[in-house]
């Protein structure tokens, strides 16, 4: 299955500290059997609410191919992140 994960990143992270994030999600898929397709970086954008008292994040929408029990591995360790705002994992439109 193909499946998108949209993950907001802290912004005031060092930019180092953001590329190993990001690097890091993308080592869990292929560990886990998965391919990343692409990785979209989106840039700092403002927030519709704040988060922990933050205005703006660092958008990230990486696009991968993996199986259910990959999705729930990558959703327990983007929450246990430090630095991850908020993520969403969906099936990616055909």
């Amino acid at each position: 299955m193909k499946y998108e994960m949209l993950y907001l990143i802290d912004s005031a992270m060092a930019e180092e500290t953001r590329d190993a994030l990001i690097a890091k999600f993308e080592d869990t898929v292929k560990s886990l059997g998965g391919t990343v397709v692409s990785t979209d970086k989106w840039g700092v954008k403002k927030l519709a609410y704040p988060i922990d008292y933050k205005s703006d994040a660092f958008y990230v929408l990486m696009t991968f191919e993996a199986d259910g029990s990959t999705i729930k591995e990558l959703d327990r360790i983007a929450g246990i992140t430090d630095g991850i705002l908020r993520r969403m994992i969906t099936k990616a439109a055909k």
